[in-house]
């Protein structure tokens, strides 16, 4: 009698310590990967952003960052936060430089002559996202979001929009 007690008291051992597993390791490790993979995602997507607006910026003439600007935000990529991208919640910092003929060093460019000309062509751009917050898992769980980095292309210029043998520039 003793040992028929102590089989219907062990019945539900089996189905309590799944259930204490899962809840407390598998669930939450389900979890920590999609949440791993969606924040790669966003990240991979933000670094392609910035070389495809640093791309765009090469190949189009100096207008102080704004023709540049307006392009990225048109064409944001697919990810789960691109209304930050979009609306300018994350800041689009575009930035050309000029070679120091002495030093060789970069330094800030400024442009004498019309914008959008042969006469203002910059030797190297740089193009960075600044204030990204990833949101997307989180919200779901009432957390605060993450700050990831700044992320940053440079590249040196190519034609910036100009044609060969012809005085006019491409915006």
């Amino acid at each position: 009698m003793v040992a028929g007690n102590r089989r219907r008291a062990r019945r539900g051992q089996a189905a309590f310590e799944y259930a204490l597993v899962y809840s407390a390791i598998i669930l939450p490790l389900t979890f920590m990967i999609v949440f791993a993979a969606q924040m790669m995602w966003v990240w991979h997507s933000a670094v392609e952003f910035t070389r495809e607006g640093a791309r765009y910026a090469t190949t189009h003439c100096y207008q102080n960052g704004e023709n540049v600007r307006t392009h990225m935000r048109a064409n944001v990529p697919k990810t789960f936060d691109q209304d930050q991208f979009r609306d300018g919640a994350v800041e689009i910092d575009v930035a050309y430089f000029q070679r120091n003929a002495e030093t060789g060093a970069l330094e800030e460019f400024t442009c004498g002559g019309a914008e959008c000309s042969r006469e203002c062509v910059p030797d190297v751009v740089s193009v960075r996202l600044n204030n990204y917050q990833f949101t997307a898992f989180f919200s779901y769980f009432g957390l605060g979001p993450v700050s990831l980095p700044n992320f940053s292309t440079t590249l040196p210029m190519e034609s910036a929009g100009c044609l060969p043998g012809s005085e006019s520039c491409l915006p």
